[in-house]
């Protein structure tokens, strides 16, 4: 009898956060432009215009993720901690974390070199 009442309150609880989740990532579908930049590091002011002028990722419901930030962009991503952390993985395999925050019209990627702001598009 304990272990069906353990069971039914993990089950429950795991769905909970799948659903939290689920949510969270519903909010990152879409098309999103890049509208300000906050260098960590020394970063060129080339760069910077080049990522303003030409910055975007756009995420997909299959977990995939194609874009432009500094390079040309196609990989997949997984959102994870309620929405509070996202990491994007290149054509290679390279994963790139970021502390997120998402709300309906803005995204913040907070990364070791930068911080992104995005708004949709």
């Amino acid at each position: 009898m304990k272990k069906t009442k353990l069971f039914i309150f993990a089950f429950a609880l795991l769905s909970l956060v799948v659903i939290s989740c689920q949510k969270e990532r519903n909010k990152l579908i879409n098309s999103w432009k890049v509208t300000n930049v906050e260098p960590k590091n020394t970063l060129s002011d080339s760069l910077k215009k080049v990522i303003l002028s030409k910055g975007n990722l756009t995420f997909t419901k299959d977990g995939k993720v194609v874009g432009f930030l500094d390079v040309d962009l196609n990989g997949t991503y997984a959102l994870n901690k309620g929405g509070k952390s996202l990491i994007i993985k290149d054509e290679t395999g390279t994963p790139y974390p970021f502390t997120s925050s998402i709300d309906k019209e803005q995204l913040v990627l907070d990364g070791a070199d930068m911080t992104l702001t995005l708004n949709k598009n």
